[in-house]
């Protein structure tokens, strides 16, 4: 089964079952959930930051390039964020 595709229009944010927040035990941000965990790679966790509904795709990759001072980072945000809505973990 193929990742949904992303509307760039679309203001995605955490699915109401998951809550993001940081473990100090494991000095890392993870998302919760009922059945559990996932612990999330600093990518993962930055653009999950940025999804809270307000903001449309392009502001989100425009926020992650100019924080991290990169270009290029669009193919690989609607990447992530594709496999995101896939897991449920984003709406």
């Amino acid at each position: 089964m193929s990742a949904p595709m992303i509307d760039p229009a679309s203001k995605p944010k955490l699915a109401r079952l998951f809550r993001m927040q940081y473990e100090e035990a494991q000095q890392n941000w993870v998302l919760l959930y009922p059945e559990g965990m996932v612990q999330l790679n600093q990518s993962a966790s930055e653009i999950l930051k940025r999804c809270n509904g307000e903001r449309d795709v392009p502001a989100i990759v425009a926020d992650l390039e100019q924080t991290f001072n990169v270009q290029g980072l669009e193919k690989d945000v609607i990447g992530f964020l594709e496999i995101a809505t896939e897991r449920g973990w984003i709406v």
